[in-house]
């Protein structure tokens, strides 16, 4: 087979994440961040006591985003990224524990350094969009 009719493999960021396990694990990391780390206690009052509904919300929707299965659409509790925000007040304070806990997940997910560094600018751009103060 040669290159002209070779089929192109598309790596999605899902795929680079390692899938489903990979992201499984960052969400996790994330959300056990959020809810231990005394940096984070402003975003953390945001969140109900019992963080498992927002870490399957959290999970199926960035699964979807970065190119995965597309299951949250097919939530019934599915709402605008920008919706579902809007009645929190997110400043830059918030945005910070967002990202110091998104930081320390890529950290420590084992991914490669280039690739923690990619998926850090693209939850840093998602966290810009999510301020509303």
């Amino acid at each position: 087979m040669t290159a002209s009719n070779a089929q192109q493999v598309q790596v999605t960021p899902y795929d680079l994440i390692g899938g489903d396990a990979g992201l499984r694990r960052l969400v996790n990391r994330f959300y056990d961040l959020m809810d231990q780390d005394p940096e984070a206690a402003g975003i953390r009052g945001m969140h109900a006591p019992d963080l498992t509904p927002m870490r399957e919300k959290l999970f199926d929707w960035l699964g979807e985003w970065m190119g995965g299965p597309a299951r949250y659409r097919e939530r019934p509790d599915r709402t605008c990224m920008m919706s579902a925000h809007m009645s929190y007040a997110i400043g830059g304070d918030e945005r910070d524990q967002w990202m110091h806990c998104m930081r320390q997940a890529l950290a420590d997910s084992g991914l490669p350094a280039d690739v923690q560094q990619l998926f850090e600018g693209y939850f840093q751009q998602m966290a810009d969009r999510l301020r509303n103060r």
